[in-house]
């Protein structure tokens, strides 16, 4: 979605939206503030269908899941590089937003490659799947993701999470982590050590928490505009500005 006059020389700020697991399908659906707080400032939105996801039947869950979960960023990816090289945006104006498995999908791609991306929205995510069976209603989704006690699967999981991945020496774009107290689905915990490892290796970010709301990070409309009001200010903030 992008406006009808819009030029591609590059200039377009652009956020990159996704899920991509559970067999769960993005599908063309009213999105009011998007609407009002991006795209009538003349920027553009994206829903990446990736597979993981339902969007085109079982077998297109089945190609990313476990040992080949991989698969789901590489789609994401995919997607950005594509984007940029057809001038429809640049990695300065490209920004990535998603929540819980998509927070998750967030995590992996601004880790696997930070120098794509200005600006990485985190909602209520899942971040340490090493542990992740130790959290929340973690030990509910081994089979998407694997199991980290053993040690086979182990290995399929370690090399993509994100967690373990954020690293000295690298510079990813300064992210906005939110989370919810009462999230009763992903821990809490995701979100903070995410923020508490950007913080140990000397890098930026933005945390929100929020003290109500379970997995929705919001208890009632009052905090849900809230958490779009935030989301909205650092996205322009990120991607618009000169």
């Amino acid at each position: 979605m992008r406006p009808k006059d819009a030029r591609f020389d590059g200039a377009i700020p652009t956020l990159l939206y996704g899920y991509g697991g559970f067999q769960a399908s993005l599908l063309p659906s009213y999105l009011g503030p998007v609407g009002r707080l991006w795209l009538e400032q003349g920027n553009a939105y994206v829903v990446a269908n990736l597979r993981g996801g339902g969007e085109f039947g079982p077998q297109w869950h089945q190609a990313a899941q476990g040992a080949t979960k991989q698969t789901t960023w590489d789609d994401f990816i995919a997607v950005a590089e594509d984007m940029i090289r057809r001038k429809i945006t640049n990695p300065r104006r490209l920004g990535v937003i998603g929540g819980s498995q998509g927070g998750l999908l967030v995590g992996a791609a601004i880790t696997q490659r930070p120098e794509l991306f200005n600006a990485a929205i985190i909602q209520v995510p899942l971040f340490d799947m090493l542990r992740y069976t130790s959290l929340g209603a973690g030990a509910s989704w081994i089979a998407e993701y694997g199991d980290p006690a053993i040690a086979e699967q182990r290995a399929w999981i370690e090399a993509y999470s994100p967690y373990q991945k954020l690293v000295s020496g690298k510079t990813y774009p300064a992210p906005l982590i939110l989370t919810s107290t009462k999230d009763d689905r992903v821990h809490p915990a995701h979100g903070r050590k995410a923020a508490a490892r950007l913080a140990a290796i000397g890098q930026p970010y933005f945390y929100y928490e929020n003290i109500d709301g379970g997995h929705s990070a919001a208890a009632n409309l009052v905090e849900h505009a809230r958490r779009l009001a935030l989301e909205y200010t650092y996205a322009s903030k990120r991607l618009c500005s000169e």
